[in-house]
């Protein structure tokens, strides 16, 4: 099993404010749901809860929350403990890969307990004011793809899809 992370990530390393996305891309938004269909989507309570509640769970995919309430409940999800739960439930259930997508202390996790072997890391080159910011990749990191978007009438920001795998 390949454990991937998927972060949309400011300039300046912002990735949400007030337990929400900052920016809207739609084509970001597109690719986020296209590449994390029908796989197993790991997130924390805080992250889980600052989905619009007519997008969740997410659907078409297993949604895996993680928190550290005993009696914590989500319709529709696997509500686990840990980051090692929930991506042991993905290993059993058969996922290639499952999707860590947030927020900012999942990450901090799974990157500090080297869990993820792949980043699709959306940059988008424009900074913001925010609260929550991506950790910053250790050297081990290598960019192994990049597709760069200018902004145009429905994506008002240059975006860049970069994909991360760990280097040898």
């Amino acid at each position: 099993m390949k454990v991937s992370l998927i972060v949309a990530v400011a300039e300046n390393g912002v990735i949400g404010k007030d337990n929400d996305l900052i920016w809207d891309l739609p084509k970001d938004m597109r690719f986020f749901k296209e590449t994390t269909m029908g796989h197993h989507v790991i997130m924390g309570r805080k992250n889980f809860e600052s989905i619009p509640e007519r997008f969740r769970p997410l659907p078409n995919r297993t949604n895996l929350v993680i928190s550290r309430q005993i009696d914590y409940q989500a319709e529709g999800c696997v509500v686990l403990n840990s980051l090692e739960a929930a991506l042991k439930v993905a290993q059993e259930n058969g996922d290639p890969e499952p999707f860590i997508i947030g927020g900012g202390q999942i990450y901090k996790l799974a990157l500090s307990n080297n869990l993820v072997d792949k980043i699709y890391l959306t940059k988008v080159h424009y900074s913001f004011e925010g609260d929550t910011f991506f950790p910053e990749l250790s050297a081990e990191w290598k960019e192994i793809s990049r597709v760069d978007h200018q902004a145009d009438e429905k994506n008002i920001y240059n975006f860049s899809f970069i994909t991360y795998a760990k280097g040898k």
